[in-house]
């Protein structure tokens, strides 16, 4: 059997590029004539003008953070969904409330590749303890395993014992779930005294996947890699036996984008995951999913040449509220924009003597004496209606972490 999923993921970057020229305007003209809100939003788009993920980065971010907004204005879906009922076979809640269609196609969600990348195969029984209440994350994963070939066994959350024995009895080949569920549910077979040597692999997901979790479960036997998903996207990408980040799915375009923005950054700065997905039911363009991540220069050592990123790195959302008023990342951006000088910028706010302070340090390329300083002190009062320090660093001296904002308030 194959070592890989399919042949589009040792795609040549030539050839990837070459079916995106076709693919991407298409998506993007279908989202207009479909979708409510993309006709909107696009209305002055040239959907044929847009080959390229060079080309799409002129177009609008909507971010998950809006989504219960654009859902109360416009139900149920805020106007992005192509499909309806009777053409949609499910449709989810997620806290907020956020609601998330799924459409009928077999492995609607792209899970399978992942779960290749990760060692499952046809013929596996799979333990799926992600929840099958109201939220997608167990059927995200049910699908893409019995469109690989695998039979699932819907055991949900809770009830460990129960799954222990059910475990036991059925011998599953493959665990999925968060990798501290797996954790709960191998010490308590520890304490029954339950042996489950059949459980060799496990695709894990919904939490960060830390290298001594990882090796834990090395230890016992079982080979673990994660996926990284959002309800609305289904797999993002997906780590393979290289382990060295995460590899694009190929049903997705990735941009990471300066947080607050819709600006792509270099390669190896962190900044907020920003995904266009070929879904025709739920066609997002340019979906800022509120991850932070980076990508990784050149190709896997396994050989699929997507793009990789390093995976989960926080979140982006950095709003936070000073002396009674919000103050958000775009704001930054805005105040970078009106000075050219200026490359990155990151607010600290503190609060010395009970009293919140903000400063803003700029990267600029030489030190300056032409009043720079108060040139942007007055664009951040204009913008934000505070006042702020600000500081000019050296290019390179801010933190690569994707923070715009950094709250280094104490309250003890």
């Amino acid at each position: 059997m194959s070592k890989y999923f399919d042949a589009l993921e040792t795609r040549s970057e030539e050839q990837r590029e070459s079916a995106l020229t076709t693919r991407l305007p298409q998506q993007v003209a279908h989202a207009k004539a479909d979708t409510a809100w993309f006709a909107e939003s696009l209305r002055h788009v040239d959907a044929a003008a847009i080959t390229s993920t060079a080309a799409l980065a002129a177009l609008p971010v909507v971010r998950k953070i809006d989504l219960i907004d654009l859902q109360k204005k416009r139900r149920p879906f805020g106007g992005l969904v192509a499909s309806g009922w009777g053409t949609l076979g499910r449709v989810f809640s997620s806290p907020g409330p956020i609601y998330e269609p799924e459409g009928r196609g077999a492995d609607y969600w792209r899970t399978a590749r992942a779960l290749y990348a990760a060692g499952f195969r046809p013929g596996d029984l799979v333990h799926n303890s992600f929840s099958y209440h109201m939220t997608p994350g167990a059927w995200i994963l049910e699908a893409g395993a019995q469109a690989l070939g695998c039979t699932v066994f819907p055991a949900g959350v809770g009830q460990t014992e129960q799954q222990v024995e059910a475990m036991a009895d059925l011998q599953p080949n493959g665990y999925v779930g968060t990798p501290s569920f797996l954790r709960i549910l191998l010490e308590k077979a520890d304490e029954l005294g339950v042996k489950l040597p059949s459980l060799t692999k496990a695709l894990v997901s919904g939490e960060a996947f830390l290298p001594p979790v990882r090796d834990a479960l090395l230890a016992r036997g079982i080979a673990g890699y994660q996926a990284y998903a959002t309800a609305e996207l289904g797999v993002i990408a997906y780590e393979t036996e290289a382990r060295e980040g995460l590899v694009v799915d190929e049903g997705v375009i990735v941009e990471i984008v300066r947080p607050g923005t819709g600006d792509p950054v270099a390669v190896g700065e962190v900044g907020e995951v920003v995904v266009t997905t070929f879904n025709m039911d739920y066609p997002l363009i340019r979906f800022g999913t509120g991850d932070l991540s980076a990508f990784l220069p050149g190709v896997s050592p396994c050989g699929r040449t997507n793009q990789r990123i390093k995976g989960w790195m926080g979140r982006a959302d950095q709003t936070t509220k000073v002396k009674g008023m919000f103050v958000h990342p775009e704001q930054v951006a805005s105040v970078v924009k009106r000075h050219p000088e200026v490359g990155r910028a990151r607010l600290v706010v503190t609060n010395p003597d009970s009293t919140d302070l903000m400063t803003l340090n700029c990267e600029v390329g030489v030190t300056r004496g032409d009043g720079l300083e108060a040139k942007i002190a007055e664009s951040v009062r204009d913008v934000t209606k505070l006042r702020a320090e600000v500081c000019l660093v050296a290019v390179g001296s801010l933190p690569n972490d994707g923070k715009v904002i950094e709250d280094s308030r104490k309250y003890d």
